[in-house]
């Protein structure tokens, strides 16, 4: 077994150590699951009392003491009926139970000490290695059984293992930086976004600082891909049922789209994504081989019903606006093209300050071609785009891994992986390869000899979902924009009342520049002043007092930086103009 995999099967043995000590203090409780996860690893209670953060020392002392009697787990297979038997009492296993038996699997109790579980294995082959010191219990969450918001909440306690203790120090020192970092918690401080609850779960209301972010970045990406020859659309954000049913979205995505809503005797929907409405766009005419490649972007605000316990922060919301585009062109142009969409997402991530093989990486994820359910049925095609797709990165010799069963219903994909400051991946956007929906909508272009051909269209992100993408810069940078994202670029801080008329002209003046410049007239002493524009993040401030109105020199305070910057006012204004124009 690889490192990765022996450490998993210890934090799954930590998840039966837990249930052990969780009944050996309340007999009567029932237990569920406990799967390891990425860090550590949980196990899901109904418990016959509350139980609080409080008592998870306790349980993890139990657990400790009753390791000290632990080997190993011993198998033992079973028949269903004798399953049932043993957990006649536990509603939660014998539904599990019934489950396994009507897929035909193999039932399995394990007995380590006294504690014995149904599971289908994977554990330490020698429980007294596991370090006590390695692993932790670190949090109390509710979890709905299974997943399911109709069924009951039950206790879900969550425990970290590491290989060892200092593993364990060191992931806990990293986390509380994390924390520091998190982006809910810097949006709320730096006044960027709110949560409002009579608005709703998973709907962020941007402020003024949190909408001039968004608006450069859509300046920037809008300007960037127009400069690369996209064509940007603006396209409804609602539309039929039936748009989403020709496109085979719609027995996929229903789940997580919103419910219909009838009106005249028609069914509408809000748009959980743009290809079909991009389509549409490309078949209002007739194309001709000349006029492709064609590249439609947009900016699309687009709707998904998330359930309320996956809802984290502008991480995953339920609008977002995504930096959208359909690319229609021939099969012997999709090659071309796919390295062309790559070479403008390391461009503009870039831009935003991420960087390749240290901040993001790349996944590559198959499908399966004997799996028909799940995906379009067209053999030959899925070889041919899984083989251009790989062929891609391997060519720019951009970092990744390949996941099976991962496909989108019509072609594979390439994921772009962003990591948190955690180091935890998550799928930021995607690239995707696809000769299923040009077939169901009947796509075509004339070819050099007058016959209808059928496109290949590529579906891709630029810098993703703004929401997610600023999530993950407000963690990266722990709010320290650089300037040309910057809310306020310029605090001006007067010290004394008789300096206000001079500061208010230097604002005007700077202004004229483009800059975003505030004037702090609050009643202060310049020192109350200065730390409150460093808790605000802001690039630079400037103090003016007599000496600077005398000298027409200006005192600025750069982030970051012990040492002033003395500055003449034109010297400065064009510093900063350079530093926008270069986004350093």
């Amino acid at each position: 077994m690889t490192k990765e995999e022996i450490l998993s099967t210890k934090r799954h043995s930590l998840a039966h150590l837990l249930a052990a000590a969780v009944l050996e203090i309340w007999p009567q409780t029932k237990r569920t699951i406990g799967p390891a996860i990425e860090n550590g690893f949980y196990y899901d209670f109904e418990f016959p009392e509350p139980i609080s953060q409080d008592d998870l020392p306790k349980i993890e002392n139990k657990m400790k003491e009753i390791l000290l009697s632990w080997s190993n787990f011993e198998k033992k297979d079973i028949s269903y009926k004798e399953a049932k038997e043993f957990f006649a009492d536990n509603p939660y296993k014998l539904e599990l139970i019934e489950e396994f038996n009507n897929q035909a699997q193999q039932l399995t109790l394990y007995t380590s000490g006294k504690f014995t579980d149904l599971c289908r294995g994977g554990h330490a082959d020698n429980l007294k290695e596991i370090d006590p010191q390695s692993f932790k219990l670190d949090r109390l969450a509710g979890a709905y059984w299974r997943g399911d918001e109709a069924n009951i909440m039950l206790t879900r306690i969550y425990g970290l293992a590491f290989n060892d203790q200092q593993e364990l120090n060191d992931y806990l020192e990293l986390r509380i930086e994390a924390q520091k970092r998190d982006h809910r918690k810097l949006g709320k401080e730096l006044d960027l976004f709110v949560f409002a609850e009579e608005v709703g779960p998973g709907l962020p209301l941007w402020t003024d600082k949190g909408a001039t972010i968004r608006r450069e970045i859509e300046r920037f990406i809008t300007d960037e891909e127009i400069k690369r020859d996209y064509k940007h659309v603006i396209t409804p954000d609602i539309a039929r049922v039936k748009l989403y049913e020709i496109s085979g979205h719609y027995p996929y995505y229903k789940d997580t789209m919103y419910p219909v809503m009838n009106i005249d005797e028609d069914k509408l929907v809000l748009r959980p994504m743009t290809c079909p409405h991009h389509f549409m766009l490309y078949k209002d005419k007739l194309r001709s081989y000349r006029e492709l490649p064609l590249r439609l972007a947009e900016l699309a605000q687009l709707y998904r019903y998330e359930k309320s316990g996956e809802l984290t922060g502008l991480m995953r919301v339920r609008t977002f606006c995504l930096a959208d585009s359909h690319i229609f062109c021939r099969p012997d142009q999709a090659l071309t093209e796919l390295k062309e969409v790559i070479d403008l997402i390391e461009f503009s991530v870039g831009q935003l300050g991420f960087e390749k093989g240290v901040d993001y990486s790349y996944r590559l994820s198959l499908g399966d071609i004997n799996n028909t359910k799940k995906y379009y049925d067209a053999p030959d095609k899925w070889q041919e785009a899984e083989k251009s797709l790989k062929q891609v990165l391997t060519d720019l010799k951009a970092p990744f891994v390949e996941a099976p069963d991962e496909a989108a219903f019509y072609g594979p994909k390439i994921d772009i992986q962003m990591k948190n400051v955690l180091g935890k991946e998550d799928t930021a956007f995607t690239i995707q390869y696809d000769f299923c929906l040009p077939a169901r909508f009947n796509l075509e272009y004339i070819n050099e000899q007058g016959i209808k051909e059928q496109p290949v269209v590529i579906h891709r992100s630029s810098v993703g979902a703004l929401e997610r993408t600023i999530a993950f810069m407000i963690e990266k940078t722990a709010g320290n924009f650089p300037l040309w994202l910057s809310p306020i670029q310029v605090k001006i801080l007067p010290v004394g009342q008789n300096h206000h008329d001079f500061c208010q002209q230097l604002a005007a003046e700077l202004k004229t520049h483009q800059l975003r410049v505030e004037v702090d007239f609050n009643n202060e002493t310049v020192g109350n002043k200065i730390r409150q524009a460093s808790q605000e993040k802001i690039p630079y401030s400037l103090v003016i007092g007599d000496k600077e109105i005398a000298s027409g020199k200006l005192a600025a305070r750069v982030r970051g930086q012990k040492e002033l910057l003395n500055i003449n006012k034109e010297d400065f204004i064009n510093k900063l103009l350079e530093e926008i124009k270069t986004r350093s």
